[in-house]
């Protein structure tokens, strides 16, 4: 095996600067849109925001110290954290349900969503595998049905909690991933096509699920019901016009937008923030997609290439699924704004992630 070396260069700034900046405005966002939620439930305006707080810092913690190791350390405990994932995944199903789903196991002082770790145990599971299988990624029985086993099992784990959003992240990066890795397009076609009658399928048959998609084509017809989430959001961005209402100054997350720290906090933002502060995020998330892919597209060895891309497009997906959610472009489901929308456990494993992209990024071979 030849020796990789150990010399590191500097991390790219930009895709630095851009995730602290991502992070900063999640703790500010986090805070403004929860401080009505927090003192009407908890008497407490800063509760979120406390929480929020605790959890960047440890981020922030994991991810310089993951700036710091070389990434191809992790390749030899890849195994170890698919195992861990899997009994993670499991374990969720002897805890009781939380508004009917099972995806956390508590922990006293916290709750771990196992689901947010599984995301990037598939990339480290698939970016160790690619590096070795080479070529033979063009063959679809040896080459492409082993990752579509192992993320399918996965992400049926996580269906079953019910967590269809998450479980659809998992099979569209394992896609992605394997384009990178040279896959055929027409093998990559038939997954798609695949994919996409499975999630129909899956919302057909699924009675809530249904009420999304036929609730997504005039949230209006049931603005009490079924579209009440989706009305209220779409209210929220167009009262805030092109340049908000002001930080603090939501109406809509007085009780109107069900958690609005979570998963609609984007509907927030663009009350608070306008037009403007929607695309200034939009861009930053453009900017943070463009040298995710340019740290992996000059990574020194094909595993590093794998590993950017798919971290980058755990990211770069949720990213855009959140944001069509939230104005409408696609039915209401339940994937957060990474870096922004509350939460614990996502925002650690991102910002770990976002170490091991930081120092695939210090040994690239083009700094420019």
């Amino acid at each position: 095996m030849k020796k990789q070396n150990s010399k590191m260069g500097q991390i790219d700034f930009i895709l630095f600067a851009t995730i602290m900046i991502l992070v900063v405005i999640g703790v500010v966002m986090v805070y403004s849109s929860s401080s009505y939620v927090a003192a009407f439930k908890y008497n407490d305006p800063e509760f979120f925001l406390k929480k929020q707080l605790m959890w960047a810092c440890i981020g922030s913690v994991f991810m310089i110290t993951a700036i710091k190791i070389d990434y191809h350390i992790i390749k030899k405990y890849t195994g170890i954290i698919m195992i861990f994932t899997a009994i993670a995944l499991l374990a969720v199903f002897a805890f009781a349900p939380v508004n009917f789903s099972r995806r956390w196991i508590p922990l006293g002082f916290a709750k771990f969503q196992p689901s947010e770790i599984a995301k990037y145990a598939i990339v480290l599971y698939m970016a160790k595998s690619l590096d070795i299988k080479g070529e033979k990624v063009k063959e679809f029985v040896r080459g492409i049905c082993p990752y579509l086993l192992v993320s399918g099992f996965y992400a049926a784990l996580i269906l079953l909690e019910p967590n269809l959003s998450i479980a659809s992240v998992i099979m569209i990066v394992t896609v992605i991933i394997l384009f990178a890795a040279g896959a055929k397009f027409l093998h990559l076609f038939a997954i798609g096509s695949t994919l996409v009658a499975a999630v129909g399928a899956l919302a057909i048959f699924e009675p809530y699920r249904l009420a999304r998609v036929m609730n997504f084509r005039d949230p209006f017809a049931d603005s009490q019901g079924k579209g009440y989430q989706l009305v209220q959001s779409l209210l929220a961005l167009g009262s805030g016009g092109i340049t908000g209402a002001g930080i603090g100054q939501s109406r809509q997350k007085c009780l109107y937008i069900p958690e609005p720290q979570t998963d609609f906090i984007f509907a927030i933002i663009g009350e608070e923030l306008g037009l403007i502060g929607c695309a200034f995020i939009i861009l930053l998330f453009i900017i943070f997609i463009w040298r995710g892919i340019k740290t992996a597209v000059t990574a020194k060895d094909m595993y590093g290439t794998i590993l950017g891309i798919g971290i980058t497009s755990v990211i770069g997906i949720q990213a855009i699924i959140n944001i069509a959610v939230v104005t409408g472009s696609m039915p209401v489901t339940g994937v957060p704004l990474p870096f922004i929308s509350y939460g614990g456990s996502a925002l650690v494993f991102n910002m770990l992630a976002m170490g091991i992209l930081l120092n695939i990024s210090r040994q690239s071979e083009n700094k420019n």
